[in-house]
């Protein structure tokens, strides 16, 4: 199996290996503004698909190489002993709420709903096009199709993130073809995102980057969560013009670690 045949099966064609075809997706979804980031996206795959046909065999999916991104003012590390289990990118929305009668008050974060798509191989054997994948998702508006398959990548869907209450992050990576583990999660840390990090379709900052550790009853062995690499997601400044509850769209990278749970 050539490694092209590999790259292609992660990002432009199913989770089943066959013959390389390039993928298509659902042009009415993307943004105008964000062509730019399908062509860098596509630029990219074709140069790593000409390569692999040099090459004997296809890269390893070995999770133990992938590397997380580091921030300007860095996130602590996972607990020594925990191995890297998944990666996965998020596309979705960040809730808030605002008190109408005060225009300058500032909007209350109430949560996150997103869906996870399955980007361990890509961050193990390509991690320049896992660094453009959560800018390339921000690309293309949400619909029912972009809810099965993230633009053109035809990444598996690995699970859902949303929030049990205003303090308690959810994962659910179950799924009919991966059962990884459910976890509801506390934040331990978190940085500010890059200054130069993508910005959202209108605009919108990065959220910032966490460190996220799994509460009691955590499946799967799940013990630590960082989002990272995001892109939009910021609430504006104040409540001026918003309605009592809005979303603003991001994207981000989520990284998964897992461990013995400790007595």
């Amino acid at each position: 199996m050539y490694a092209s045949t590999l790259l292609v099966s992660l990002l432009g064609a199913s989770t089943v290996i066959a013959a390389p075809t390039w993928p298509s997706f659902n042009w009415d979804a993307a943004k105008p503004d964000g062509l730019e980031t399908v062509s860098e996206y596509f630029n990219m795959l074709a140069q790593k698909v000409e390569l692999g046909k040099s090459m004997s065999a296809a890269p390893v999916c070995d999770v133990s190489k992938a590397q997380m991104p580091i921030a300007p003012k860095p996130l602590d590390p996972p607990t020594p002993g925990l191995v890297l289990k998944h990666v996965a990118i998020g596309r979705g929305t960040q809730n808030y709420t605002c008190d109408t009668t005060n225009a300058t008050a500032v909007p209350v974060q109430t949560g996150a709903v997103a869906t996870l798509f399955n980007a361990t191989c890509v961050a193990s054997t390509y991690p320049d096009l896992l660094q453009l994948l959560p800018k390339l998702a921000m690309s293309f508006n949400l619909t029912a199709q972009e809810n099965s398959r993230m633009g053109p990548t035809n990444l598996i869907i690995s699970g859902k993130h949303f929030f049990q209450n205003s303090t308690t992050p959810f994962f659910n990576l179950d799924t009919s073809q991966l059962k990884i583990g459910e976890a509801g999660c506390a934040k331990d840390n978190q940085t500010d995102a890059p200054a130069d990090a993508p910005k959202g379709q209108q605009g919108e900052k990065a959220v910032p980057w966490l460190r996220l550790k799994t509460r009691t009853g955590a499946t799967g062995n799940l013990q630590e969560v960082y989002r990272l690499e995001t892109v939009g997601g910021s609430a504006p400044a104040t409540c001026q013009g918003q309605p009592a509850a809005f979303e603003v769209q991001y994207s981000a990278q989520y990284w998964f670690w897992e461990g013995e749970t400790q007595a």
